[in-house]
Parts: structure tokens; C-alpha cells; sequence
């Protein structure tokens, strides 16, 4: 952002926190009322609330007091108390906004203040976590609150594993640690069905499981197969995560579909013959890949036919783009690694392992295909839904987040979220320098293990972020090499993911970690625990100091590693160490900049601390966040066609799966013929008929829904060489959604 930018985003957030500052005044005033009350008074509150709303109060009536007491039940149950600040984030995020509050300033006890106040209607919460053990943790700790109040929590895990809070599960040991917590054990969790979780008043999970949850509810053939019971608030927590780095990636149930597997690999034979800028040209800002003249005319003679550029030729373009993508673009160790001969793709934002994923319409059996491995079978798409269409559903949607203000013109216009900017509970004195800049890449890790090594001599805990398991890798090997002792934690490791970077703090201590590695753990100076000598002794060599070695291409990812340090007013440091041969400077930035690095004739493990060539870099990275926002917008306004078909189509099943009459489901698809011949029909054999009935008229439509997804992903394709893709594309989405209804009745008529 600009700075002119900025003071506008300061000053239009200190206006907005200080029209709620009466309302925080109002909190406090009933703080010493509320605790005077006795346990069971507190708890009784909850009923009380509950009552109000039923007799028509809004949240805004009764949000002070709820506040208050949820205070109240935090300081008896974990002895947290809320401050004023965090009251401020309740407040916002109670609305339907998306709050930018820092690492350390408890986001966790936060998100129970609106959580708490949406769950007293009685519609269910959802609070969404970026992964299982955040969600476990968060649920255990804060259930301990909501469980004083009379209110339920359950947790949606992957593997179809679910719990619920039971604070008398097992014998649970509160002792108290160093710092004043209650120390949280997993047996405040039991063991429960998914429906129970769901159940629940608040329900803990990730974006994943509760997405693909609705998925599954959606293609069940028996009411009591379904879990979910509607979409009312959801808090998400590292909201930039999953409403926009991971924004437009689909949930997908598939069935896979038989293909001969030698056709993929006859395509990574033929790519392999053809030669980059010769036979086609790689655009890596758009990761695509383009046949040339050339390549086209050897294509053709190679394949033996005369045009490739026809409506039946479709599929070997498409595969072959395939073949080539993954010949030049997906790299191993740092897109995706072979583990028991199977490609486990690596997520680009986290750098976590997506066990399972696949990549779909042949991309995964490609990469396949280059690495020689068993090639699984393709898919074919049964249902599937993206972050950005599954989170708009809900009534009420808010997130949390360390970086957002960035990002606030797509929170507002692809959510409707307003951003604001919640002061820290201290002031930030974590120094931030200027990027270093080097020539090389070599050059840039000699440098980084020269300094790695100075810091670690005096004892000060470093966390180094790198881009990749590739980078990463590479740096500990230049690290070992100049044996400096470290720790490394990357995709490979990632069990210890919490551990590893709770522990970061420690004094001398060298995390080696993939960017945003550990996200949502905190950083303690002198590690978990640690005396207050410890603390103060780590404080005195200047805090935690992150070394960031490259620039992502989203500023948010940069800043969510500097934000790793500075906790809570602690001190910290933290420096980017960058080279002319990064991908972000190598790809996006122009000769004229190369050229004045080169002129510079600095040695290269000697940083150059150019103006020009931050500015470039930062206006390198301004640019690919538009083409990204603007991509990811393109892609909702494709997605949000069919988004109305699936809303319809659910709608419609859901009367099937739900129905009280059989009546309004014959109507709707059975011809007047078949109906009369069903009344006709005596007593249990017309019930089991119309059990049938129903049963049949669900599989066809989950049989014709996979075929229409088919047939709108061909015509999005297609309508790409026209003239108005997207209104083009509506058209015929017209045309096909008719289409799909008439084959509905057509094929159901057909069954019964």
C-alpha cells in the first residue's frame, strides 16, 4: 500500500474503534456487577440471553453484557481476561468483518466473544481453523468457557474423526504452568459421532472438513446420512488463507473413469521430443505453457493428422498442455514429492503435504507419467464446490487474521467484509529493516549462513523462512556445510509442525522452516515455559530475529513472517535477504533493473541496499497480487454460474431426500401416467414403491449433475478463443442447465 493509502485505512479504522469505544466503557461498567455472581448465576445468564432473543431483542441489545460475562466465565475457567482491545475485534467481527490483529494478540480468546453470541440462537457456529490439531487445541482450551456457560462444542477432524467437549470425559489435571494457564488436555475430548460435532452449539474444524462435509450431505441418499444443519456464522480464522490464497481451489468428489494409461504416457513421450522457445514457450507468470508454429507442425506430423486446432483434436491439445505443464512447470520438491511411489502434492501457500489431492483432468497423471510411476486413474467430478462459493453461503461470515488490510478490496467485494485494523494490546518495537539484495544465489546464502552463524554465537533464536522444500533443503545443506546447528521443518516433518516452531524462541536456537510453517502458533522468547530470567535473557540479545530468504509473491505472506516476531510488544528483528536470481526478480522485474544491479559490480555475498530495486520489487509484487485478485474474480464470476445451478439442484434434492409427501417429488419429476399407475397401488407396496421412487430420482440427478459439470467445464473451456468469454459462457450455460433438467425426468421416468 501507499503510504498515503495506509493513513487513510488508520484513519478510517480509529474512526470506526472509536464509535464502538462506549459500547467497550459499557462492558467494563458491568464487570465488577458480573463478578459477583456465583457459577450458577453465571451460567444461568446463558438461558437468559437466550430468552431475550427469543422475545425479539437483537444482538446489539444484549451484546454488552454477554460480553461481560463470557469475561467473567474466561477469567474463572482459564484465567484470561479479555482486553479492551480484544473486546474491540468481538465487536467488529460479531458483525460480519474481517479483523487484522497481530501474532500473539490472542486471536483464540477473541473469537469466543462473537462466537458465543451467534451460538444463543441456536443455528450452530462454525469457527475455522487451517488445520486438525489448531482445531483440537482451540477446542479444548476455549471449550472450557463455552462448557461453563451450558454451551457444547464439538470438532470436525479429518478421517471422518469427530469429538465432543466433556469436561468429565477423564480425570483432568489443572495444574497451572509457569505462565497461568490451565494446562489442556486432549481428555476434555470424547470421541463422537460427525452428526453430534454438528450438533453442537459451536463447531471447531477446518475449511476442508466442513466444506467438503456440505459436499457429502449433498450426494446422501438417506436423511440420516447428513450432518450439517444449515450455514448461520462462521468465524474463520487465517482469513487470507482461505478466503484468498486458497480462494478459488475446489473441493471435488470424484469417481474415477477408465482410460488407457499408455495415452499418458505416449503425450510425456511426444513432450519430451518437443523443445522449449523452440516447439513452445513457457509463461511463468501465468504458468502456461503455448505451442509455437513449429511445434504445432511437428505435433501434427508426429500424431499424423492434419489440423490440431479442431473440435476433435480437443482432447489431445488438453493433454499434451498436460504433459508439458508437467514437464516444465511442477517441480519436484517444491510443487509436489514422491513418497511410497505416489505424488503428494505440496501445498504452495503452506508447504504442507495434500494427502489425498489430486489434480484434476489428467494434470496429476502427467506428472505421473514424467516421473515413471504407476499412473492411477482419472476422475470424474460428482460434486464440488470452491472456498469462495461455500463461505459466501453463510449468513453472517468474519475472519481473523495478522495481514488482511492488503487484501481489503477483495474481502469487500468478493464478501462483503469490511477490514479494520485492531491495535495491539502493547506498541510493536520490532525492528524491520530493508531488504538485502544480492547478484547470485550462491551469493545470497553465503551471506545468510555468515549471518545466521553471527547471530547464533551471541544466542539469539533465529527463524529462517524459505519459499519451498527445495530451498529450504538446499539451505540446510549450506548450513551443515558451515556447521551451524539447526532444525529444519518443512512439508517432510510436518507432524512436528507445532513443537518445532513453539520452540523457535529458544536461546541460540536455528528453525529453518518453509514461510508459513507453523501458522497460528505462537513464538515464546526462551521457548514454552520459559523462567523470566530466560525470557529477559532472549530479550536483552534483541528478541527473536526472522530471516526471510526471498520475497513471496503476496506481500501478506512477507508480513505474516515478519509478524512471527515482536509478539506482544517483545522485542525482535527481522530482514529480507533477497537475489537478483529469486523468481519474483528474475520473472517480474525489468532488464533496466538487472542491468543496474550489474553495474553495481558489488562481490556476491555483499548486499546491495538499492532504492530502485526494492521499489521494483515491491511494485513486482503490487502487480502480481492484482493479476491474482483479478484472476481469482474472473474465476468467481465463471464459478458463480454454476454456483446458481448448484443452489437450485441441492434446493431440489433436498425437497427429494427431505420430503414429507412423496406428492410434491412426483410432481415435480414423474409423469402424470407413471402417477397414477403408483395410486392404484395398495398400502406397503406403495410406500416401498415410493421409497423407490425417491431413491431412483436422487441417483439420477447425482448421475446427471456429473454430467453437467462435464459438459459446463467443456463449454468454459471453449468459450475462451470468443470474443465475450463470460457472456458467452452464460448462454450456453442456458442452454445446458435446460438440458439437464430434461434429462432428469427423462432418465427417472425411464427407472421407475
Amino acid at each position: 500500500m501507499s503510504i498515503f493509502t495506509k493513513w487513510l485505512q488508520q484513519k478510517h479504522d480509529q474512526k470506526i474503534l472509536k464509535t464502538i469505544d462506549p459500547l467497550v466503557k459499557e462492558i467494563n461498567s458491568k464487570e465488577k456487577e458480573i463478578s459477583k455472581l456465583t457459577d450458577e448465576e453465571l451460567k444461568n445468564k446463558t438461558k437468559e440471553f437466550q430468552n431475550q432473543l427469543k422475545e425479539g431483542k437483537q444482538n446489539d441489545y444484549i451484546l454488552a453484557e454477554v460480553f461481560a460475562t463470557l469475561r467473567e466465565s474466561s477469567k474463572r475457567t482459564t484465567t484470561m481476561r479479555h482486553f479492551d482491545v480484544q473486546m474491540k475485534g468481538g465487536i467488529l467481527l460479531t458483525s460480519g468483518s474481517v479483523a487484522e490483529m497481530k501474532t500473539g494478540e490472542g486471536k483464540t480468546l477473541v473469537a469466543i466473544l462473537p462466537a458465543y453470541i451467534h451460538a444463543l440462537r441456536g443455528e450452530g457456529v462454525h469457527i475455522v481453523t487451517v488445520n486438525d490439531y489448531l482445531a483440537r487445541r482451540d477446542a479444548a482450551l476455549m471449550g472450557q468457557v463455552f462448557s461453563f456457560l451450558g454451551m457444547s462444542v464439538g470438532v470436525v477432524n479429518t478421517q471422518g474423526n469427530s469429538y465432543i467437549y466433556d469436561a468429565g470425559h477423564k480425570e483432568i489435571d489443572q495444574k497451572r504452568d509457569e505462565e497461568g494457564y490451565y494446562k489442556v488436555y486432549y481428555d476434555f475430548l470424547r470421541p463422537c459421532t460427525r452428526k453430534e460435532a454438528y450438533d453442537a452449539d459451536i463447531t471447531y474444524g477446518t475449511n476442508n472438513e466442513f466444506g467438503f462435509d456440505y459436499l457429502r450431505d449433498n450426494i446422501a441418499l438417506d436423511v440420516k446420512d447428513t450432518v450439517q444443519r444449515g450455514h448461520n456464522f462462521a468465524l474463520i480464522d487465517e482469513a487470507d488463507s482461505i478466503l484468498i490464497d486458497e480462494a478459488r481451489i475446489p473441493l471435488i468428489f470424484s469417481s474415477s473413469i477408465e482410460k488407457p494409461t499408455d495415452f499418458y504416457e505416449q503425450f510425456k513421450r511426444l513432450a519430451d521430443t518437443l523443445k522449449e522457445e523452440e516447439d513452445f514457450k513457457l509463461e511463468e507468470k501465468t504458468k502456461s505453457v503455448l505451442l509455437t508454429s513449429k511445434g504445432i507442425q511437428t505435433t501434427e506430423e508426429k500424431l499424423k493428422i492434419q489440423n490440431l486446432y479442431t473440435y476433435q483434436n480437443k482432447n489431445i491439445i488438453h493433454h499434451l498442455e498436460n504433459a508439458l505443464r508437467a514437464k516444465v512447470l511442477y517441480k519436484k520438491d517444491k510443487d509436489y514429492i514422491i513418497r511410497n511411489k505416489e505424488i503428494v502434492l505440496i501445498d504452495e501457500f503452506t508447504g504442507r503435504f495434500q494427502i489425498g489431492k489430486m489434480l484434476g483432468g489428467g494434470a496429476h497423471q502427467a506428472i505421473e507419467a514424467k516421473e515413471g510411476l504407476k499412473i492411477h486413474k482419472e476422475s470424474k467430478t460428482i460434486a464440488s464446490i470452491t472456498f469462495q462459493n461455500y463461505f459466501r453461503m453463510y449468513k453472517v461470515l468474519s475472519g481473523m487474521t495478522g495481514t488482511a488490510i492488503t487484501s481489503k478490496e477483495e474481502f469487500t467485494k468478493v464478501y462483503k467484509c469490511d477490514v479494520f485494523g485492531i491495535p495491539t494490546h502493547r506498541p510493536v518495537i520490532r525492528k524491520d529493516n530493508s531488504d538485502f539484495i544480492f547478484t547470485t544465489n550462491n551469493g545470497k546464502l553465503k551471506a545468510i549462513a555468515k549471518k545466521i552463524n553471527e547471530l547464533q554465537e551471541k544466542g539469539q533464536p533465529v527463524l529462517v523462512g524459505t519459499a519451498s522444500i527445495q530451498a529450504n533443503e538446499e539451505l540446510s545443506e549450506h548450513l551443515k556445510k558451515a556447521k551451524i546447528q539447526h532444525n529444519v521443518l518443512n512439508a517432510k516433518n510436518h507432524e512436528s509442525e507445532g513443537e518445532v516452531i513453539a520452540g523457535a524462541g529458544v536461546l541460540g536456537r536455528v528453525t529453518v522452516a518453509t514461510n508459513l510453517a507453523g501458522r497460528g502458533v505462537d513464538i515464546k522468547l526462551g521457548g514454552v515455559g520459559a523462567t523470566e530470567d530466560q525470557y529477559n535473557k532472549i530479550k536483552s540479545l534483541g528478541g527473536l530475529f526472522v530471516l526471510g530468504t526471498e520475497r513471496h509473491e503476496a506481500r501478506r505472506i512477507d508480513d505474516q513472517l515478519r509478524g512471527r516476531s515482536g509478539r506482544q510488544g517483545d522485542e525482535g528483528e527481522t530482514r529480507f535477504f533477497v537475489s537478483m536470481e529469486d523468481s519474483l526478480l528474475r520473472v517480474f522485474t525489468s532488464d533496466k533493473i538487472k542491468s543496474i544491479a550489474q553495474m553495481l559490480k558489488v562481490p556476491e555475498d555483499e548486499p546491495i541496499e538499492s532504492k530502485v530495486i526494492s521499489r521494483a520489487l515491491e511494485n513486482a509484487q503490487k502487480r502480481i497480487e492484482g493479476h491474482h485478485f483479478d484472476a481469482r474474480k474472473h474465476s468467481l464470476e465463471f464459478d458463480s454460474v454454476i454456483d446458481t445451478h448448484r443452489n437450485e439442484v441441492y434446493k431440489k434434492r433436498n425437497t427429494v431426500l427431505f420430503c414429507d409427501s412423496y406428492d410434491e417429488i412426483f410432481n415435480e419429476f414423474v409423469s402424470e401416467e407413471k402417477i397414477k399407475s403408483f395410486l392404484e397401488l395398495d398400502g406397503d407396496k406403495k410406500e416401498k414403491n415410493n421409497k423407490n421412487v425417491q431413491r431412483t430420482i436422487l441417483r439420477v440427478i447425482d448421475h446427471c449433475w456429473s454430467e453437467h459439470l462435464a459438459n459446463m467445464d467443456y463449454a468454459k473451456r471453449s468459450v475462451n478463443i470468443r470474443g465475450n468469454p463470460l457472456m458467452e459462457y452464460r448462454k450456453e450455460a442456458v442452454v445446458i442447465f435446460k438440458s439437464f433438467w430434461d434429462d432428469v425426468r427423462t432418465i427417472v421416468n425411464k427407472n421407475i
